[in-house]
């Protein structure tokens, strides 16, 4: 049986990278690429998720193919991402609706404000502290 791998996907602000760990966790091979962001209004930060999706398949197969690992030889697979980043996608087509708004932005900081003097801020709160 071929050795095992893990391969983790790091999924940040500004580049992607995916690294393979041999079972000792060793880094064996890694590819990164930058991803282009986007300033439409001052506050604003955006990326194209199209670009989010070819630079993780860019990643992957580099590291793969500087490696000389299969990826029949991959045990698990680890994701890490920006969280709060937001694509919205179609559910019919699977094109993203939208560039994905990216965590630092302020671009619904009205909305918020709004949600906020309307009480949903309390009310959020209320229903977390019920799911403990």
């Amino acid at each position: 049986m071929a050795e095992q791998y893990i391969l983790s996907i790091d999924e940040g602000t500004t580049s992607t990278r995916a690294i393979l760990f041999d079972h000792n966790g060793k880094e064996v091979a890694s590819a990164q690429k930058e991803i282009p962001q986007y300033f439409p209004e001052p506050g604003w930060v955006e990326h194209d998720a199209h670009q989010i999706w070819i630079a993780v398949q860019t990643t992957i197969a580099n590291a793969f193919i500087n490696s000389g690992i299969w990826p029949s030889q991959i045990a698990a697979i680890g994701i890490t991402n920006q969280r709060e980043t937001t694509v919205v996608w179609d559910k019919d087509t699977g094109n993203p609706i939208y560039h994905a708004i990216v965590w630092q932005p302020r671009q619904t900081t009205k909305l918020a404000e709004k949600l906020k003097k309307e009480g949903y801020s309390e009310k959020n709160q209320a229903k977390n502290r019920l799911n403990y």
